[in-house]
């Protein structure tokens, strides 16, 4: 297996899903299907949070920024995959790998510290309704999505920096998309040192927000257990456990994808569980928060009962 030249603009290939062809049809139909619905519904969810005055509130705006996240977060990989399904092409450059692992990390870790704002919202809204407007004020909601964009893209700078120091051997990357874990099973010498800071900015990234997020949620069901009225518990469950519903479908796929040692990193197991949080829990946080929620519904009626009328 020979040294890897970055410098020569040699090419890795994506394996892919090509050791099933008998799958490839059938992926190519079903993720063709779910990316569709993902940029339709995560658009609509992003339109609605702007024209609808009703949903013009601080869980609206981090929900708008959240659809924003999923609908890049699918397209840095989806439509390479489909291009790769159909077997035109599975080469890509190390650049192009390196641009798209960059990108794919900076948005999960965004998706990481934006969850845990959102949680902070449900906190606030749940436990100090009183003084929600106050503490959720328009400036604190855009200083809090802006810290989310920058702590990902920091977090995404370091992993990707510390990536680009490994010597690589091999051209083959057995996956769809330049993964990071796939990255590293080509790496030409020991690897223990820079997995270990990687393990700590992982850590910092997915479980100390995945933490802040159950903690969070434990003081809301203790507030929401003490309300009296039956609606007002439904209404109190019914929104935080829409979000605490993403939460885990989001951190559940990547702490095993990202926090289990490399060397007991299953390559043919990843790909399926990339899957899930690349093309199927970008589709369904809009499914979740639309139909779930009356104002998002009476919000999507409001606009389509407009466009018949006219």
């Amino acid at each position: 297996m020979g040294s890897f030249n970055t410098s020569s603009g040699e090419s890795f290939i994506l394996v892919g899903f090509s050791d099933w062809p008998q799958l490839e049809i059938l992926l190519f139909v079903f993720i063709l299907i779910f990316y569709s619905l993902t940029l339709l519904g995560n658009t609509t969810i992003i339109i609605l949070s702007r024209i609808d005055l009703r949903l013009h509130t601080p869980m609206y705006f981090f929900l708008s920024h959240l659809s924003f996240l999923d609908l890049c977060f699918t397209t840095s990989t989806v439509p390479q995959l489909l291009i790769n399904l159909q077997g035109l092409d599975r080469t890509i450059s190390y650049g192009g790998c390196v641009a798209q692992l960059f990108i794919y990390l900076a948005l999960g870790s965004t998706e990481c510290v934006l969850l845990v704002v959102m949680a902070i919202d449900r906190y606030a809204a749940v436990c100090r309704p009183l003084h929600y407007t106050t503490i959720m004020h328009p400036l604190l909601c855009q200083a809090l999505a802006i810290t989310s964009w920058v702590g990902g893209f920091m977090n995404s700078l370091i992993q990707t920096g510390l990536m680009m120091a490994i010597p690589l051997c091999g051209h083959r990357l057995n996956h769809f998309f330049c993964e990071m874990p796939v990255f590293l099973k080509l790496a030409c010498e020991d690897t223990g040192g820079t997995e270990a800071k990687m393990f700590v900015a992982r850590v910092i990234i997915l479980v100390v927000p995945a933490a802040l997020i159950l903690v969070s949620y434990v003081y809301i069901a203790k507030a929401v257990l003490k309300v009296k009225s039956m609606a007002g518990r439904r209404k109190a469950f019914g929104t935080c456990g829409s979000h605490l519903l993403v939460v885990f479908l989001f951190y559940g796929s990547a702490i095993y994808t990202y926090l289990q040692p490399i060397h007991s990193y299953s390559e043919k197991e990843g790909k399926f569980v990339a899957l899930f949080y690349t093309i199927v829990t970008p589709i369904l946080n809009p499914l979740i928060y639309t139909l779930r929620n009356k104002d998002v519904k009476g919000a999507l009626w409001k606009v389509l009962r407009r466009s018949r009328d006219s």
